[in-house]
C-alpha cells in the first residue's frame, strides 16, 4: 500500500507525460521504450494513464474514508451512547442500508452526474451505514463500562464522556474497518467508471480504462491488463493491511501471531 502512495504522490515526477495527449498514428502500438505500457486506440500513452489513475484512486478512497469515518462515526456513537437517539437513527441508516451500496451509489450518481466530486459524495453516502454500526456495537459495549459510569457520577458532560472515554477504545475496530472501506471505495469508483457514471472519460480512471479497452482486448490487451492489475493489486493490499490490523489490535488473535 505504500508502493501504491507513493506512486500517487509522484505520478507527475514518475511520468512527465500528458495521459490525455493524443497520437492517433500509435494507437493501439504495443510495449516500447517510448510506451511502457503500450498506447489505447486513440494513441494515449496506457502508463501515464494508469499512473495518473492511480492519483484518482487514492483520492477518492481516503475521501471517502474521511467523509464515512466523520459522519458513520459520529452518528454510530450518538447511536451507541443514547438510548432514545438509536432507534431514530439507526431505523434510517438500516432504510439507507437495504439498497445495495452499488446501486445506491448509482442512483446518486444519476442524480448528481458526472464528476469526481460526486463520486466521493455518492460513494461516502452508501458506505455511512457500515461504518456507524461498527462505531455503534462499539459504544454499546463501552457506556456501561466502570470508567464511564465514573466519569458520568463525577458530572462529566457527554462530550467528554464520549471524546474522552469512549472513542479512544472505539480506534481499533474502527480501524480496521477504515481499511476495508478503503479497498471498497477503489472498487466501487472503478465500477462506476466501467459502466459510465464515474468521473468523466476526460479524468483517467482505471475503470474507464477497462471499460474502453475490452473492445480492443483481443488485439491490444494490454489496454485492460495493466489497468486491471493495478487495481486488483491495489485492493488487495488495502484488504491485506486490513487483516494485518486485525490481527494486531484484536486480543483474541494477538496471542496466536
Amino acid at each position: 500500500m505504500t508502493v501504491v502512495l507513493l506512486i500517487a504522490i509522484f505520478a507527475p515526477i514518475i511520468d512527465q507525460n500528458d495521459p490525455m495527449k493524443l497520437d492517433v498514428q500509435n494507437r493501439l502500438s504495443g510495449l516500447s521504450s517510448d510506451n511502457w505500457f503500450g498506447t489505447d486506440q486513440l494513441g494515449r500513452s496506457v502508463f501515464a494513464r494508469t499512473i495518473h489513475g492511480t492519483r484518482l484512486s487514492v483520492l477518492v478512497g481516503f475521501s471517502v474514508v474521511g467523509i464515512a469515518a466523520g459522519a458513520g462515526g459520529t452518528l454510530g456513537m450518538i447511536a451507541g451512547y443514547d438510548r432514545r437517539m438509536d432507534a431514530i437513527v439507526m431505523r434510517v441508516l438500516d432504510g439507507v442500508m437495504a439498497f445495495p451500496g452499488l446501486l445506491l451509489a448509482l442512483a446518486l450518481m444519476a442524480m448528481l452526474g458526472s464528476s469526481v466530486q460526486n463520486v466521493v459524495i455518492a460513494i461516502s453516502v452508501s458506505a455511512t451505514p457500515s461504518v456507524a454500526r461498527v462505531m455503534r456495537s462499539s459504544v454499546l459495549s463501552l457506556r456501561d463500562r466502570p470508567y464511564v459510569e465514573a466519569a458520568r457520577a463525577a458530572g462529566a458532560p457527554t462530550w467528554r464522556i464520549l471524546l474522552v472515554h469512549v472513542a479512544p477504545n472505539t480506534l481499533a475496530p474502527m480501524t480496521i474497518q477504515i481499511t476495508f472501506l478503503l479497498a471498497t471505495a477503489m472498487l466501487t469508483e472503478a465500477g462506476l467508471s466501467f459502466i459510465g457514471v464515474g468521473v468523466p472519460p476526460t479524468v483517467p480512471s482505471w475503470g474507464n480504462m477497462v471499460s474502453t479497452g475490452r473492445t480492443f482486448q483481443e488485439i491490444a490487451p494490454w489496454t485492460v491488463l495493466f489497468p486491471g492489475s493495478f487495481l486488483t493489486l491495489t485492493v488487495l493490499a488495502a484488504n491485506l493491511v486490513g487483516d494485518g490490523l486485525r490481527d494486531r489490535l484484536d486480543p483474541r488473535l494477538r496471542g496466536k501471531l
